[in-house]
């Protein structure tokens, strides 16, 4: 068993994301069962979704944010808190998905059957695909290795234009030297356009302290899902056994044999999915843990499914 982090050269769908693979995760999720997303009413042509509008019926009072219509400013929360909230009413409309994407090199690496880059791709399309089966636009927007962002977009080209984005992505050099999970959080919130429900896909080694406000923060503008990936390694204690690893073409091999070595190694490489899981479950949000080599088609879109909690 070896664990490989160099960036090879062919798009074989272990090491380097396939777009033809990418694109025919569209047959996967038509072939599915599509909850029913919450709605008062449908549109001809078009799946209600659950979001925050100029509607009629009165949801929720938020902190006020820039853009927000004062019209729609609640006095007498704003009295009471001393702090401006705008009221939020429910309305039937078009949703919008964000899909959040880290593209640290922490993710190329796996020592089962793909890099997590890859099954984050694979997750980052079923997700795409889904949204716009439910009649949701579907953006994407990376973090730590650049900050490249497409745009929400409708329909089945919506979901095409994010399939060739994780491929086009993935095979581009790394642009930015790394991000912490709240900066990308914060640049996330500037630029949801109109987004509603955010998917998070992270191995979570980027996840800092400053993550939880800032993810505390968004979730005030959208319904907030994390799913994290991690290799075998990241989640269980290995075998006893000698480890090859290769990094940018110089190949190490790693020792272990010894309990207290491999329990040591095992909870250093999972930190950081461990971190973010620790975080999602202290905020309330729908999570979940998938490994490398599992199928995420029935995963992600459960975690999707609207009233969904963990």
């Amino acid at each position: 068993m070896s664990a490989v982090v160099n960036r090879p050269l062919e798009a074989d769908g272990r090491t380097r994301v396939r777009l033809s693979e990418l694109v025919a995760l569209r047959a996967r999720v038509a072939k599915a069962a599509l909850p029913r997303l919450e709605s008062r009413a449908m549109r001809a042509g078009q799946q209600s979704s659950r979001l925050y509008g100029r509607g009629m019926d009165y949801a929720e009072s938020r902190v006020y944010q820039p853009g927000d219509d004062v019209r729609r400013l609640d006095w007498r929360l704003t009295a009471r808190s001393g702090r401006l909230h705008t009221k939020l009413f429910q309305e039937e409309r078009e949703g919008r998905l964000l899909i959040l994407l880290d593209t640290h090199e922490s993710m190329r690496f796996g020592t089962r059957v793909r890099f997590k880059s890859v099954q984050a791709a694979r997750v980052a399309a079923i997700a795409a695909w889904y949204a716009v089966r439910a009649g949701e636009r579907v953006g994407l927007m990376e973090f730590g290795g650049g900050d490249r962002l497409l745009r929400p977009q409708s329909g089945p080209r919506g979901a095409l234009a994010v399939c060739g984005a994780l491929a086009e992505w993935d095979g581009a050099d790394a642009r930015a030297p790394g991000e912490q999970l709240s900066d990308a959080l914060q640049r996330a919130s500037r630029l949801m356009h109109g987004a509603n429900r955010v998917l998070l896909i992270s191995d979570g080694l980027s996840c800092d302290e400053a993550a939880h406000g800032r993810l505390l923060d968004l979730s005030r503008k959208a319904g907030v899902r994390v799913l994290v990936v991690a290799d075998a390694l990241e989640l269980s204690m290995p075998a006893p056994g000698r480890y090859p690893l290769e990094h940018e073409g110089e190949r190490r091999e790693v020792v272990l044999f010894g309990e207290r070595q491999r329990r040591e190694f095992q909870q250093l490489l999972g930190a950081g999915q461990a971190r973010l899981n620790e975080l999602a479950q202290r905020l309330g949000m729908s999570h979940r843990t998938m490994d490398t080599a599992s199928d995420p088609v029935d995963a992600v879109m459960a975690l999707l499914a609207p009233g969904v909690r963990r």
